[in-house]
C-alpha cells in the first residue's frame, strides 16, 4: 500500500460515502484512478467493507465502556471464546502491558453493565480487572 493509498483510505474513513470524483479532486486523480484503487483496495482485503456509524445515543447499546482484564496462566484462549459468546461484548484486544485483554462492552444500562462486568469477573482465570465508561468518542471527519 503506497502513500496515494493511504491517503484515500483517510478520506473514506471521514466520509465511506464521498462521491470518486470528490475523493479524485481531493486526491489530484483521476476518477478511473480512484475507482481502480479502490477496487485493488477492496480485492486485497485492504477495504473488507464499508459501514455506517451512529451517535452512541442511538445505538441499541448506548452505555459502553472498556474493561480491561487481567488473566492468570495461560487461559487466555478459553476467556477470549468465552468474552467472544457473550452479546454485551463488541470486540476483545489482546495486548502487552499491565493488561492482558481490552474488552469492548455496550448495554443498555448501567444496570446491565453492571452485570456483565460481574458475570467476567466470575470467569475461572480472571485474576483482576479495570473498567472505564466511555463519555464521548471522536473520530476523523466526525463532531461530538
Amino acid at each position: 500500500m503506497d502513500e496515494t493509498d493511504q491517503r484515500l483510505i483517510a478520506a473514506l474513513r471521514r466520509d465511506g460515502r464521498a462521491a470518486v470524483s470528490d475523493l479524485a479532486a481531493l486526491l489530484g486523480l483521476s476518477r478511473a484512478t480512484v475507482r481502480a484503487r479502490i477496487e485493488r483496495l477492496q480485492a486485497r482485503g485492504e477495504i473488507s467493507g464499508f459501514t455506517v456509524l451512529t451517535r452512541a445515543d442511538v445505538t441499541a447499546a448506548p452505555v459502553r465502556g472498556l474493561m480491561m482484564i487481567g488473566i492468570e496462566g495461560r487461559g487466555t484462549d478459553r476467556i477470549v471464546a468465552r468474552l467472544m459468546g457473550l452479546p454485551s461484548v463488541q470486540a476483545v484486544h489482546a495486548t502487552n502491558g499491565r493488561w492482558d485483554l481490552i474488552v469492548e462492552l455496550g448495554t443498555r444500562t448501567l444496570a446491565e453493565l453492571d452485570e456483565i462486568l460481574s458475570q467476567i469477573r466470575r470467569l475461572d482465570g480472571v485474576a483482576n480487572s479495570e473498567t472505564n465508561l466511555l463519555l464521548s468518542t471522536r473520530r476523523p471527519g466526525t463532531r461530538l
